[in-house]
């Protein structure tokens, strides 16, 4: 399996991006910011059929979209929360927008299904480069803000009343959080990133009781994930992204139902 240079990529951006995710996604199931998750991953979409339309990578075209939809979700003003139905409209619109750019750019029906579902033994070295290099700058901002996160996103009622430039800091996080939406769309798609940025989070919260535990937990979670489901992908030769989800949701479900017996 390994003497193949796909599945040298496929493993090498699994593992980096699950150890992304399962940092990632314990702030985001903290301050449960999953259905955001979603709605930047719809956007994402439409950003990696514009990316194709203009003859880019869908990455960098994922990126654009949102980036600045975190940019512009980080200005709005936090006391008036934005209502489901206005996420939805936005959601939708994107879709529908991302299925335009697919057919005015005349790819085909294949292509749609890699930007939707993901297409892991399909990244190139080229991609690998770039989802190394995403991962490490939000590695290195996490490592300077992890304090102040830690404070932001588990106590943020203490957070809003001490807390210098809290606001600077959740538009950072939204930031990260639409890079990681964009890189994790390369393993399992645009449409099933909360697989691995919500799940892994979600199933550690039955096992660890700090923020250290709750990280290592869910990335060994994102791990078992990606790398269960590469293997069987590879040896089934059936789709990579549907043993990541269904393993993920195991995994969250044998944990939900220890923690119920135990307790």
């Amino acid at each position: 399996m390994w003497q193949y240079e796909f599945m040298q990529n496929a493993w090498i951006a699994a593992t980096v991006i699950s150890i992304l995710c399962g940092i990632m996604g314990v702030f985001i199931v903290a301050r449960q910011l999953a259905f955001l998750t979603h709605t930047l991953s719809e956007i994402g979409f439409a950003g990696a059929s514009f990316g194709v339309w203009l003859g880019w990578t869908p990455l960098n075209g994922m990126l654009l979209f949102t980036v600045l939809s975190a940019l512009t979700a980080g200005t709005l003003d936090r006391d008036k929360p934005v209502k489901d139905t206005l996420i939805s409209l936005i959601s939708a619109f994107f879709m529908g927008l991302g299925v335009l750019f697919l057919a005015i750019s005349k790819a085909g029906t294949a292509y749609a299904t890699n930007i939707l579902f993901g297409s892991i033994v399909g990244i190139s070295h080229h991609d690998v480069n770039q989802i190394i290099l995403i991962a490490g700058v939000e590695f290195l901002v996490i490592l300077v803000l992890y304090r102040r996160l830690k404070f932001a996103f588990f106590d943020p009622l203490g957070a809003q009343s001490s807390l210098q430039h809290g606001g600077l800091i959740s538009l950072c996080f939204l930031v990260m959080m639409s890079l990681s939406v964009s890189v994790v769309s390369q393993i399992v798609g645009s449409l099933l990133v909360f697989a691995l940025l919500t799940l892994p989070a979600a199933a550690a919260q039955f096992w660890g009781h700090s923020v250290h535990a709750l990280m290592a937990w869910s990335i060994a979670f994102a791990l078992l994930g990606t790398w269960l489901g590469l293997a069987c992908g590879y040896w089934t030769n059936l789709p990579v992204t549907f043993f990541i989800t269904t393993i993920e949701t195991l995994i969250y479900l044998i944990s939900a139902g220890l923690h119920r017996y135990w307790s």
